[in-house]
Formats: C-alpha cells, structure tokens, sequence
C-alpha cells in the first residue's frame, strides 16, 4: 500500500485564506454549454451542476453531458454543504420523467445521471419518480447508459427495490463524510444507514456497479478517511470520487483546509490498494464528474 502524506496540522480555525490556484476554475462559454442552457430551461427541468453550483458545469455542460436532478429544486433536508434550497417541495411532476428522456434524446447523450432532492415528505422517498425516469429514457433513448444518484432512502430496501429494478447502469449514494462529522455535515443522514444502503443494493444487484463520494477538507483527520474507505469497500462498493469540499456561501460549513493536490494523488493509490475497481480523486471532483469514465471501467473485462 503507498506510503501516507503527513497532513498539515490544523489549528482549529476555519479556513481563511483564498482559494489556491488549482481551485480556480475559469468559465468557458461554448455554443454546447448554450445550447443545454436553454434546451433545461425550455423543458423546465433541474439541474444538479447549476442549482448545487458545481465548480465543474462549464466543462461537463461543453462536453454535452448534464446531471438531471428530479423531484424539483427544494430538498426536504438541510445539510450544511449544499447549495439546493431547503424547503416544502412540489408534488412530484408525472410529465418530468417524459421531459428528462426528451432533453437526453435530443441532446444525444450516450451517458446520463439522475439525481434528485431527498424528498423525506415521500412514503418511498422519490423511487419510484427514478424508477419512471429510468423507464422512460430506456423507451425513448434504449443506448444511453444511466447512473442514479440517490438519497439514502430513509434506507427502505423495499424502496432501494424499486430504484434497482429499473435496472440503471450505476447506483450511487453518496457517504460525504467521515462518521464522526456526519451531523455536523448532514444532519438529517447517518453513516451507518449510508452504508447499509450501499451494502445492501450490492447484494440485491451485484451486476449493477455500485458507487459512493467523499469529501475532504471538513476537519476529518487521515485516519478516518482511511477507515472510510475500508468501511465503503467492505459494503461490496467498486466505485469511489473522492473530492475538495468547496464552500457553496458564506451561510454554509467553512473550510476547515485545501489539500494539495498530490495528497488526492495519495488517497486515490490507498483506494486502489483497497480494491476499488476505479477512483476519480482530484480537488475538482465531483461525484459525478466523468461518471461515464468511471462506469466503462466498472464493466470492462465483465
């Protein structure tokens, strides 16, 4: 296993410094990134990268590829990291699947997420607007592979059923954090049921790849993140994006530090050595940057 990078010691203070130069991130605008501009807006759909503010949407929107996020742009949660808006969300939209898998047909995608809010209102917290979603696209777009990015569910297996039955190419759920600042970081979630809904789509579907993210930067010490990525690859997790938490505003958690960039060069060779099948480790990723690089690595050789 490669050889850890001391981390800095930290004084307990927030970050306050500026961003270093490697978080800079310079917005081009291309006639691509217009036209998905507009097709979103004109089939009133959402979007992860622009309500969550992802340092990432000039060049994924440029390369032709979106994160569709359903259930609306209200999360019934509030975590202290997130740009998508706390609030009493819509019903759900039965014409929004139909309207995702017409943006994705027209634009041509041969790779799409789907995410949405935690919609916790919900008996089965939104999964069965993702298993009509999934349906949809297959009808409209049968060659378009598919990742879900799902909220924990409320960890119902019988709605993890549902979303997996719909048979996308990649499930993911997102850990963020390390367990001891979980409630600090989303309050209203919890490691262990993060885990066990991890755990329990890779033993439902042990074809379908299953995916996780993390973020650093939140005051977690290198122990821990070791013990999280042992804890995700135990649950049968092959998938991992392991990014730079990026304060969204001023109303949000602070930085608690930058890490350099070759110190995610070290956690990406600690999460190979682990088993993961692939890792995107990077200060600019995202958990859904480059999904498609990450899902053709899943399958390749299967």
């Amino acid at each position: 296993m490669s050889e850890l990078v001391q981390l800095t010691p930290h004084s307990g203070r927030p970050e306050t410094r500026r961003k270093p130069d490697w978080l800079r991130v310079r917005y081009r605008e291309t006639p691509q990134l217009q036209r998905l501009f507009g097709l979103v807006s004109e089939l009133n759909l959402n979007t992860v990268c622009s309500s969550a503010a992802c340092p990432n949407l000039s060049e994924c929107w440029s390369r032709g590829t979106a994160t569709f996020m359903l259930g609306g742009n209200l999360c019934t949660r509030r975590c202290g990291f997130c740009d998508v808006r706390t609030g009493r969300p819509e019903p759900l939209d039965p014409g929004e699947p139909a309207r995702v898998a017409e943006a994705i047909a027209r634009l041509g995608l041969r790779f799409a997420v789907l995410t949405a809010v935690a919609r916790d209102d919900l008996p089965d917290g939104g999964a069965a607007h993702f298993a009509a979603s999934l349906r949809k696209i297959r009808e409209r777009c049968p060659d378009c592979r598919l990742e879900v990015l799902i909220p924990d569910l409320k960890g119902r297996e019988t709605a993890l059923r549902t979303v997996l039955d719909a048979r996308p190419d990649v499930m993911n759920h997102n850990l963020e954090t390390v367990d001891r600042l979980q409630r600090r970081v989303r309050p209203q979630g919890n490691y262990v049921r993060s885990l066990g809904v991890l755990a329990a789509a890779a033993r439902i579907r042990p074809e379908i790849p299953v995916k996780t993210g993390i973020m650093l930067g939140l005051g977690e010490t290198q122990a821990e993140v070791m013990r999280t990525l042992a804890d995700v690859r135990e649950t049968g997790c092959s998938l991992i994006t392991i990014g730079q938490y990026l304060r969204p505003g001023p109303e949000h958690l602070p930085v608690e530090r930058y890490l350099e960039p070759r110190e995610f060069e070290v956690w990406e060779a600690q999460a190979r050595a682990l088993g993961f099948r692939d890792v995107a480790s990077g200060p600019l990723v995202r958990s859904s940057y480059r999904a498609e690089r990450l899902a053709g690595a899943s399958t390749a050789g299967s």
